[in-house]
C-alpha cells in the first residue's frame, strides 16, 4: 500500500505553482521556475485564472496609463 505522504509534495507543487500564477507571475516564469515547458502550466493550471478578467484588465490599463505618461514626458 501507498504512503498517504507520498502526494504530499506534488500537492505542494500544485499549490505553489496555482498560488504564483493567482499572484500574477507569468505563465513563461511560472514555468520556468517549476522546471516545467509552458505547455505543462498552460494546460493543467490555467483553470486557476478563471474569474481574474477584472485584474488583468487593471494590469493592461495601468500599463496603458504608464506608457502614456512616458509619451507625453518625451
Amino acid at each position: 500500500m501507498a504512503s498517504p505522504l507520498a502526494a504530499i509534495p506534488y500537492d505542494l507543487r500544485h499549490a505553489c505553482v496555482s498560488f504564483w500564477l493567482r499572484s500574477g507571475v507569468s505563465l513563461a516564469e511560472t514555468a520556468r521556475r517549476a522546471g516545467q515547458s509552458v505547455a505543462v502550466p498552460q494546460r493543467y493550471y490555467a483553470k486557476v485564472l478563471d474569474g481574474e478578467e477584472a485584474k488583468m484588465n487593471a494590469l493592461i490599463e495601468r500599463g496603458l496609463a504608464e506608457h502614456e505618461a512616458g509619451a507625453g514626458g518625451s
